[in-house]
């Protein structure tokens, strides 16, 4: 692999000299909405004949239906025209899975859309995500707008980002807003391409992008009750289960009704009712944030949730937190074990600067928990070699190991 110099010309992500162009409405009008089988085989039909990457993006109504479904699907390619897909009444994508499945998509953020697109049928073979670009390529800002108009010279419309995707009909300007996404992105592409392609970094982008490819979706959350907010201020483990009893509960009418779980019980209620150890359902409708008349036509349920909770046999207790098969946490790592903290530090301060001399966030440059895990438990004989099969076994990729495989078989030394 040709290692790329740090003397490569790095962006300073200034917004060009001339004031930016707003971008207002699609430059080829805005399209209907594609939502009957036959416009979504001509639209595939139009896919395949078009030319170079595809741009994808999608629209899900988070925060306010269940789950992270998509609600619209926006494309365009060069030559086939933007379209703008309702997945609703159209379960079966294949035509266009077929059509564009072996084209680079062009992608903002690709791990953001791919599982809901993924359950729709649709799976990249190769792609180019314009976020991780623009990290790799040092600007800092990488947020589609903010990357458009440093490199680009154009602003896109917002507002629309958060808005209930589920609501049908799509008011217009919402459509233009999704419209919008897609219209510039295989633009923004190219022009990041060439910004990596001069700073020596191009390999290295087509190594993220394939990783994110081989990943596929990600795997279910163990025990996804641990991330209700304010949980923290819960002690014992009895009440760990009323939580988790409430969130199973919670979680089971969300998912009968397609509404956001927090929609049907804010986390901030379940923890209140967790804490105040209601002894009645009179007592628990009583709480301040069950007295809502929504809530108290169903605080029969959640007064079940919380007496099978506290019902449960202490061996069947949840445990404070899930067993890791990592190092502790790091503020314990002084006391636990003094030399392992010493080689984090090192590692940590040469990754930083690595991260300075490249313009790569650290975080880019390696994953912090297989830099945690090799510091806590390096191979048993420190080389080069070693150090580097430990970060290919923890799914590094070949650059990353090029470039910190020294440093970190330094750091890892330390005594």
């Amino acid at each position: 692999m040709t290692t790329p110099s740090p003397e490569s010309t790095v962006p300073d992500g200034a917004a060009p000299e001339s004031p930016a162009t707003p971008l207002l409405a699609p430059r080829d009008g805005l399209p209907p909405v594609i939502e009957t089988s036959t416009a979504l085989v001509d639209y595939a039909a139009a896919l395949r004949g078009g030319s170079g990457p595809v741009a994808v993006d999608a629209e899900r109504a988070s925060g306010y239906r269940y789950g992270q479904k998509a609600y619209l699907v926006q494309m365009r390619r060069a030559g086939s025209g933007t379209g703008l897909i309702d997945p609703v009444p159209l379960p079966d994508m294949g035509p266009v899975q077929d059509a564009i499945g072996d084209v680079e998509w062009v992608l903002h953020a690709a791990n953001q859309d791919l599982p809901c697109l993924a359950e729709i049928g649709l799976v990249p073979t190769t792609l180019f995500d314009t976020e991780l670009a623009a990290r790799l390529a040092g600007l800092p800002r990488v947020g589609l707008g903010a990357v458009v108009e440093s490199l680009l010279g154009l602003t896109l419309q917002k507002g629309h980002s958060a808005a209930d995707w589920s609501t049908r009909p799509l008011p217009t300007d919402w459509l233009v807003y999704a419209a919008l996404d897609v219209e510039v992105l295989v633009e923004l592409r190219d022009a990041l391409a060439a910004l990596l392609d001069e700073q020596g970094k191009t390999e290295w982008a087509r190594q993220e992008f394939a990783a994110i490819v081989a990943a596929g979706p990600p795997a279910p959350r163990v025990d996804p009750w641990r991330r209700t907010s304010g949980m923290h201020g819960l002690r014992s483990r009895r009440q760990l289960a009323v939580l988790r009893s409430l969130w199973e509960a919670r979680d089971l009418l969300a998912r009968r009704r397609d509404v956001a779980p927090g929609r049907v019980l804010p986390d901030s209620a379940m923890v209140a009712a967790v804490a105040a150890d209601p002894a009645t359902v009179e007592a628990l409708a009583d709480l301040p944030v069950f007295r809502g008349r929504a809530n108290r036509k169903i605080a029969g349920t959640w007064f079940s949730a919380i007496q099978k909770g506290r019902a449960l046999p202490d061996e069947q207790l949840p445990a404070h937190s899930l067993p890791g098969d990592g190092p502790p946490p790091v503020n314990r790592w002084a006391d636990r074990d003094p030399e392992a903290a010493q080689r984090l530090q090192v590692a940590r301060s040469g990754l930083a600067a690595l991260g300075e001399q490249w313009s790569v966030p650290v975080e880019n440059l390696l994953s912090p928990d297989l830099v945690r895990r090799l510091m806590w438990s390096p191979p048993a004989e420190v080389s080069p070699e070693s150090v580097a099969g430990f970060l290919r076994d923890g799914g590094a990729r070949p650059w990353q190991v090029d470039l910190t495989r020294d440093l970190l078989t330094e750091a890892a030394t330390t005594a």
